[in-house]
């Protein structure tokens, strides 16, 4: 049950994956592999990844090589584009998450715009979109490759709110991440957390 804060909301923004579509766990299965496949000595563990959730692949692979120094450095566009295709074979196997999704439905008849804000790759998203049957609910799609810089900056929700003809303080904001939250605080705007997995070993 998500509970949703009280405010004069006009517009509601949601992340993709984790948020719209259980699709973290494919994610993180496809980071693994591809790691596992062109630097093993990189541990891109589940709770960085849990953590990190959001961030655009370029800056995580700029983090990862950073944190790993010693390991062979990892190229960015090919890590991408190899993650992104083990990703895309297991596509057939996600769900929507269904407590959101009713959410964005109801809000829309409510007249409420909507849009999605994703850290992920633009096509990628669309085919998560698709795939859940949504690709069509939402006008607006906001990827790191619309803006100057990706979540945790507020740039994405801001370009999302600004394409919907809303100001910020009337924008709520559903999450899954650390990242995405501190994004749409950056932003002004109210969020909800939608929990992705369940807690994490320390």
């Amino acid at each position: 049950m998500i509970d949703l804060p009280s405010g004069d909301f006009c517009a509601y923004i949601f992340d993709c994956d984790g948020t719209l579509a259980d699709s973290m766990p494919a994610h993180f299965r496809a980071w693994s592999r591809a790691l596992g496949e062109l630097s093993p000595e990189i541990v891109y563990s589940e709770r960085m990844f849990y953590e990190w959730g959001g961030k655009p692949t370029v800056q995580i692979v700029k983090d990862l090589n950073t944190l790993f120094p010693y390991a062979k450095p990892l190229d960015a566009s090919f890590i991408a584009e190899t993650k992104e295709r083990y990703f895309l074979e297991e596509l057939t196997h996600i769900l929507p998450i269904a407590s959101i999704v009713s959410i964005a439905r109801e809000a829309k008849a409510n007249n409420i715009a909507v849009a999605v804000a994703s850290g992920g790759i633009h096509h990628i998203v669309e085919k998560t979109l698709v795939h859940i049957g949504m690709k069509d609910f939402f006008p607006i799609i906001v990827t790191p490759a619309d803006v100057a810089r990706g979540k945790p900056f507020p740039d994405m929700y801001l370009l999302a709110a600004e394409k919907m003809g809303v100001k910020p303080e009337r924008c709520l904001v559903f999450e899954d991440s650390p990242t995405g939250i501190e994004a749409a605080r950056a932003a002004g705007m109210a969020w909800v957390l939608v929990p992705s997995h369940p807690p994490l070993p320390e």
